[in-house]
């Protein structure tokens, strides 16, 4: 099969499923454009700003892809590229598109808070302090990952580590000028993404070169001031301009399969079964991860963008078309392995799926004009750049949860821990001390963790439209495999981890196991066992 053809079909029926699917959820919902935001309604100048929708989607895209949908469907392709094709095309469409897209507005019409206040609506306090202790715990290993890998590739590729800090400053200079001297969007945003290449070829001409251990340090340090510095001064800007980089890089991408149209060459299916533990069933479903859906987009859709969202109607594009487009991205990432045969493949993946994608995206610009190794540098430099987006928007939206645990609105005076800086401190220092400890070796408990928070995401969501009298069949369907599939997949991930002897490892997916279980269970009872309009809390 010519991978054009399978690029050109999945992102038209994504364009479809936009212009229908998502159009019937926002009637299903009751989404109304005439409802004022919690931006516009409490508008701090530090986290709740109305922002314009190109922005936000620019933020919302930069934060939520990362490196995911580019190393997910390349590591699950070893089951061969059709099912990690169908998983991405069907996962976006009806999964990951309505986690993202109901995440963003159940937290829009509470406040902006996150999916731990929504169930603590639904099931009560204690059904949110569970809530809220998984998704912090599973941010900390967000933050820890990315800390790694973002240290790791700025040891390894130094070019990127100063175009990274050179975009820190092209950002602040770009949120000053727009949001207080008046500079207009488009004038600020042509002289921005000019200048933003500028960065990307100042960082191959002046590399800088650092231990890991020393960028895990310097990560530390910016992302305490990234996450409690108003979102208008960097945030906003960085990932916004940030988004160009992406933009570039997929349609760079896109132009270069047109032109050379590479035959897929990897087979359609190989194994159910690659390996002691790694069945096709769960373990697609877990690795293709943000590729098709992901509980992390939950946290920062009703984490962040939730509390800039100007319009509800701007949700939909946001929620449900950013999850689209980096469907269109997964996708993308799969023909870079795609096209290769099984040898070529597993060399290139010895150096990690980063080093297939833009070895992939690289050639295919080569065929456009410009050199491999040009290209192949500006694809690695562009997904080292989300990394550090992901990494530091975990680490506010960790901050976040954490105050919202401590917070009694009953009290006038609140604990210590509901502090910005102390709960943003917390979260940082545990984060880069897990990092900076290897953390590669939990990484798979982190993709478990991951997905299992998208279930619980989902079954937030349900519980809400139960409760406002809404249809919810949209998410049972979804909500369910997810808990299978992630449930299953912690079974077996411990029965690994005891098969090696990494005996720690067990306590990790087993309290996850035990957590996830008694959430659903609760929500379980009252999503399809009570038909009374009165709701039972979690005692």
């Amino acid at each position: 099969m010519n991978s054009l053809w399978l690029m050109i079909s999945s992102i038209i029926i994504f364009i479809i499923a936009y212009a229908t699917y998502g159009s019937w959820l926002a009637k299903k919902w009751g989404v109304d454009e005439t409802r004022k935001t919690p931006a516009n309604e409490i508008n701090d100048g530090v986290d709740y700003v109305p922002t314009r929708p190109a922005i936000l989607l620019g933020h919302h895209f930069s934060s939520i892809a990362g490196a995911g949908p580019i190393n997910g469907p390349i590591q699950a392709a070893v089951f061969g590229w059709v099912p990690v094709l169908l998983w991405v095309v069907i996962g976006s469409i009806f999964f990951g598109g309505v986690h993202d897209y109901g995440s963003l507005f159940v937290s829009i019409r509470h406040k902006g808070k996150s999916i731990g206040e929504v169930i603590n609506d639904t099931m009560g306090k204690r059904g949110k302090q569970l809530f809220s202790i998984f998704a912090w715990l599973t941010l900390l290993l967000v933050v820890a990952a990315f800390a790694n890998i973002v240290a790791s590739t700025f040891a390894a590729t130094p070019q990127a580590a100063t175009s990274s800090i050179l975009f820190i400053v092209l950002a602040i200079g770009f949120g000053y000028a727009v949001y207080r001297k008046g500079v207009s969007i488009k004038v600020g945003t042509v002289i921005g993404v000019i200048l933003l290449f500028i960065c990307v070829w100042l960082g191959i001409v002046f590399p800088l070169q650092l231990s890991v251990n020393t960028w895990i340090v310097l990560l530390a340090i910016y992302i305490f001031i990234a996450s409690t510095a108003p979102v208008w001064i960097l945030l906003q800007p960085r990932d916004y301009l940030n988004s160009f980089l992406l933009y570039a890089m997929m349609a760079g991408a896109i132009l270069g399969i047109i032109i050379y149209r590479p035959d897929i060459k990897l087979e359609a299916i190989t194994s159910f079964k690659v390996g002691d533990y790694n069945y096709l069933f769960p373990m697609l479903f877990v690795t293709v991860a943000c590729g098709a859906i992901s509980g992390f987009h939950s946290l920062v859709g009703s984490g962040t963008t939730s509390k800039q969202i100007d319009n509800e109607r701007d949700a939909r594009p946001i929620g449900y078309g950013g999850m689209l487009i980096e469907g269109a991205l997964a996708v993308i990432a799969l023909i870079t392995a795609a096209y290769l045969t099984k040898g070529e493949l597993s060399e290139l993946l010895a150096a990690g799926p980063v080093n297939v994608f833009s070895n992939g995206v690289g050639t295919f610009m080569s065929k456009f004009g410009i050199p491999f190794e040009t290209g192949k540098t500006f694809v690695a430099l562009a997904v080292s750049a989300f990394a550090l987006t992901s990494l530091d928007t975990a680490t506010r939206l960790g901050r976040f949860i954490f105050q919202e645990y401590f917070e009694d609105p009953a009290k006038e005076s609140q604990s210590p821990l509901t502090n910005m800086y102390v709960s943003t401190g917390i979260t940082v220092v545990i984060g880069s001390l897990l990092a900076a400890g290897g953390f590669k070796k939990i990484w798979p408990i982190f993709g478990s963790a991951n997905q299992l928070l998208a279930a619980l995401a989902l079954m937030a969501i349900a519980l809400w439209l139960k409760k406002q009298k809404r249809s919810f069949n949209m998410i049972t369907i979804p909500m369910v495999f997810m808990l299978i599939v992630t449930l299953t997949a912690l079974v077996l991930l411990t029965m690994s981890n005891l098969a090696s002897g990494n005996y720690i490892l067990v306590v990790f997916p087993v309290l996850l196991f035990i957590l996830a279980i008694v959430l659903a269970v609760e929500g379980y009872r009252i999503l399809f066992k009570e038909d009374s309009d009165t709701v039972s809390h979690v005692k």
